[in-house]
């Protein structure tokens, strides 16, 4: 169902195309994974990257006790060197966010949660809406969740925005990050589409994968993503 509501978008969505130079981008990766890094500047980078981590278990066997010792995790590093920084959040589906929120209550890190039928995305918008409110009611912070590739890849690009918008309304007071699962699209122009499409429709973050298939997060893939935030 397409809603056409917030944002102007509607059935009949369009937004301006950004042609990638893949050649360019290839060869700007390339030169990157070669490039010689200060030690000083590596190491703030690595705490940089680590102050960014979100902490992840998603898993069907996931547990309430194995949320737990991630949670532990999550704390255990800083504890011990507090030269180092938090990681920025543990991810969790759902029916574990009230777990992670007791036992990082008093933390400065945040509890993610994935949402709108992970890792698929395969649910009619209405569970999806559901799915999300839930676990903001939680008591998540942030929610994960996919876009719909199917309807993207056949050029429903309206229905693609129209989701990202109806869920970040039922967002309310949580950050919204749009994973594009970019594996699954297959070109960098689809992928620079994509990335457009999510911020235009109000994505707070937009991210590579979901991590359950391959090939995820490319070098490619983060600089087309750069290029358009």
């Amino acid at each position: 169902m397409s809603t056409g509501l917030a944002n102007g978008i509607s059935p009949s969505f369009r937004i301006q195309p950004h042609p990638v130079d893949e050649v360019g981008i290839k060869e700007r990766a390339a030169r990157l994974a070669t490039r010689s890094i200060k030690k000083s500047s590596k190491v703030e980078g690595l705490k940089l990257a680590l102050s960014m981590i979100d902490l992840t278990t998603l898993e069907g066997a996931d547990t309430p006790g194995r949320v737990r010792q991630l949670c532990a995790k999550a704390l255990h590093l800083h504890s011990a060197r507090p030269e180092l920084p938090l990681v920025a959040a543990v991810c969790v589906y759902p029916t574990m966010v009230r777990i992670a929120r007791e036992a990082l209550k008093g933390t400065p890190v945040k509890i993610a949660a994935v949402a709108t039928a992970f890792p698929s995305g395969m649910n009619p918008l209405e569970v999806k809406l559901e799915d999300t409110r839930y676990a903001v009611g939680e008591g998540a912070d942030e929610i994960d969740m996919v876009i719909s590739r199917g309807d993207f890849l056949r050029g429903d690009y309206g229905r693609v925005a129209d989701e990202i918008v109806e869920v970040k309304k039922a967002c309310g007071r949580a950050h919204l990050k749009v994973i594009l699962e970019t594996g699954e699209l297959g070109t960098l122009d689809r992928v620079r589409l994509a990335s457009d499409i999510a911020m235009e429709a109000g994505a707070d973050f937009i991210k590579t994968s979901t991590g359950k298939i391959q090939p995820a997060a490319t070098p490619e893939v983060v600089l087309v993503m750069l290029q358009a935030i």
